[in-house]
């Protein structure tokens, strides 16, 4: 389809404003059966069952290459819901708010509400707590639904439960399922007002496939044993410096990790049955999330509300499941920073379609908004503490509209701190069309929150074309300090480089 017929159709889905269905998952991989293919996390794993989210992507723009800000789940949701990347939002933790360290930055739902959008929260959208100031109540137009816990079936601590299906009934429910069975509820009863002309922003946030893997005994059925395989690439990559590990402890607290004395040093790993179950049970925890999920998106449209309704679809980061004896995310490689993001517009993306180009978290605020309607957001400035509304990504549309779109940004933005000589320290990373550079950094934090690219404490250079489980450094390789000088000069130009083009007129492959 030529690009201006692209535009004719998204004038005229545009010319109402749609409501918005906005999902997310945790800790989700993009290891799904709609990104098959070069850009899959892993060479080794057994049929994903995710029909619910395969048929949304079969009217969606897949972004096979979309990218968090920074691994980790709070960082990465309030970069994404204010459109800032986290040396702005000053969120680098789990206890951060962003309101009390930054600004008072306007969120996505908050937006909409600001807009005269009825704005409704369901689940995990912002982190929990005090991270979010309590899931942020600017953001929303009534009482937001969080869903705590009621039937916990892992009392022992232990990393993972298959519950057996005949102890789930309508009052002993999982946590995803109390959230899909609430924002079913919500879409029920909000049908008539948005038939009336009165629209809606609906955030439904699941908690699977995060720790502890929690999901109905069925969802083993879909991975037998015998499917599960070992990663083949358990050992660190050969080059990499020591600052660019975890010791995954979140996963190691768990008792049954506990009990194995595993230290999560570099080239040790668990035991291989422990892996295997570990493996399987997250992918029986996708799938119960997909199934969850599927309920919602059914509701859509048994209201006749799925025609005038954006939908989006993200998983906050990656998640490394033993690849180089690592787990969890906590890191900047490829496979803890790449997660999945769809985007759904009626009358413009029906039929499915998807792009390689390189996305960003930051980049779904701008989109929404333009795809909705409502007035464009401005790019932030470099001091946007006072400013309550931009935004630090880029609008998708074009790409909606053109997906081979030939003029685009050609690097996508990450990072994750670490203590380093009990000093602050930063890994800024960029990934390009082949290759990503990392580079950790002394960090200055409060009030400056810059790096000091004089002092280096670790580089990283993986060719994803020869070498995408990404095993080997080369940054330190002779033949390779040319294009690692020229991906050093991207890197320190940053992200507004690549949203004005001026990256120094070299776009690495």
């Amino acid at each position: 389809m030529e690009l201006g017929i692209y535009v004719v159709c998204f004038i005229s889905c545009v010319s109402a404003r749609m409501n918005v269905l906005f999902l997310c998952a945790d800790d989700l991989r993009p290891e799904l059966p709609m990104y098959n293919g070069p850009y899959f996390p892993s060479p080794v794993h057994p049929p994903i069952h995710a029909p619910n989210l395969a048929g949304l992507a079969s009217k969606s723009m897949v972004f096979k290459r979309a990218y968090a800000q920074q691994a980790l789940c709070s960082p990465s949701r309030t970069s994404l819901l204010t459109g800032r990347r986290p040396d702005t939002t000053h969120v680098y933790d789990l206890d951060t708010y962003f309101r009390h360290a930054a600004g008072n930055f306007t969120t996505i739902p908050q937006f909409f509400k600001n807009h005269g959008y009825h704005s409704i929260g369901v689940g995990k959208i912002f982190h929990p707590g005090v991270g979010s100031g309590g899931n942020d109540p600017s953001s929303w137009s009534e009482k937001y639904f969080d869903a705590h816990q009621a039937n916990n079936y892992l009392r022992d601590g232990s990393s993972w439960k298959a519950v057996p299906d005949n102890l789930l009934d309508s009052q002993h429910v999982l946590q995803d399922t109390m959230i899909a069975n609430h924002a079913v509820q919500v879409i029920k009863n909000i049908t008539q007002k948005a038939k009336n002309g009165e629209n809606f922003f609906l955030a439904v946030g699941f908690h699977k496939p995060h720790l502890p893997f929690q999901f109905p005994a069925r969802f083993l059925d879909y991975y037998p044993e015998d499917s599960i395989h070992l990663p083949p690439n358990p050992q660190a990559p050969d080059g990499m410096p020591h600052i660019a590990w975890t010791s995954y402890n979140e996963l190691r607290h768990y008792t049954d990790i506990a009990r194995l004395n595993a230290s999560g040093n570099p080239n040790t790993t668990l035991p291989d049955q422990v892996v295997k179950q570990l493996r399987r049970a997250y992918y029986s925890a996708v799938s119960f999330m997909d199934f969850e999920l599927g309920k919602v998106l059914d509701a859509l449209e048994k209201q006749g509300l799925a025609d005038n309704t954006i939908v989006s679809f993200f998983g906050d980061h990656g998640w490394q499941l033993g690849e180089h004896g690592e787990w969890c995310k906590h890191t900047n490689f490829d496979i803890a920073t790449h997660s999945p993001l769809m985007i759904h517009v009626p009358g413009m993306t029906d039929h499915g379609m998807s792009t390689t180009k390189l996305t960003e978290f930051v980049d779904l605020f701008p989109t929404l908004v333009e795809a909705a309607g409502l007035p464009t957001l401005p790019t932030c400035q470099v001091d946007s503490s006072s400013t309550h509304a931009c935004t630090e990504g880029r609008s998708l549309v074009p790409l909606l509209q053109h997906p081979n779109l030939p003029s685009w940004k050609t690097a996508a933005f990450s990072q994750y701190p670490r203590g380093y000589n009990h000093k602050p320290a930063m890994g800024y990373t960029i990934t390009t069309d082949r290759y990503r550079y990392t580079e950790w950094v002394t960090f200055l934090s409060k009030p400056h929150y810059m790096p000091q690219w004089d002092q280096l404490h670790g580089v990283e250079l993986y060719d994803h074309l020869n070498d995408p489980e990404e095993n080997h450094n080369i940054a330190r390789h002779a033949a390779q300090q040319g294009l690692r000088g020229q991906l050093r000069k991207q890197l320190h130009a940053g992200w507004r480089a690549e949203m004005t083009g001026g990256h120094g007129g070299s776009i690495i492959g």
